[in-house]
């Protein structure tokens, strides 16, 4: 027998590097960092499989990361990253356009301002 499990794919001869479990009630395929010990109802599957793998129609997949692996930056960071280098520009410009006199009057404690988050001056200074 072999200490290294293989993957479940028919065919497949290729290492396992996650497990997949089917959560019938929910309606869920959860793919996780590779199990401890194999399960009879959990299928193990090699990188290949488990990047490519498909739940049927209706079906959620869940995709669980044990935080060792390096992970790819996704859209959602992407967007994330443009959006604050575009909030850290914003108060130099507002700073420039309030200062005149028709802009509202600042808070004496009001120290810093970040979007919606204040800097306050502490009491005792």
């Amino acid at each position: 027998m072999s200490p290294v499990r293989r993957c479940s794919r028919t065919a497949c001869g290729r290492p396992a590097v996650a497990t997949l479990t089917y959560v019938y009630a929910d309606s869920t395929a959860v793919l996780g960092p590779l199990a401890t010990y194999a399960e009879p109802h959990c299928y193990d599957l090699c990188a290949e499989h488990s990047e490519r793998l498909t739940a049927p129609r209706g079906w959620e997949v869940v995709r669980l990361t044990d935080g060792t692996a390096p992970t790819r930056p996704s859209g959602d960071d992407l967007e994330a990253l443009a959006n604050a280098v575009r909030e850290a520009a914003r108060p130099q410009e507002r700073a420039a356009g309030a200062g005149g006199s028709g802009g509202r009057h600042a808070d004496p404690m009001e120290v810093a301002r970040r979007g919606h988050l204040r800097v306050l001056r502490s009491p005792d200074n």
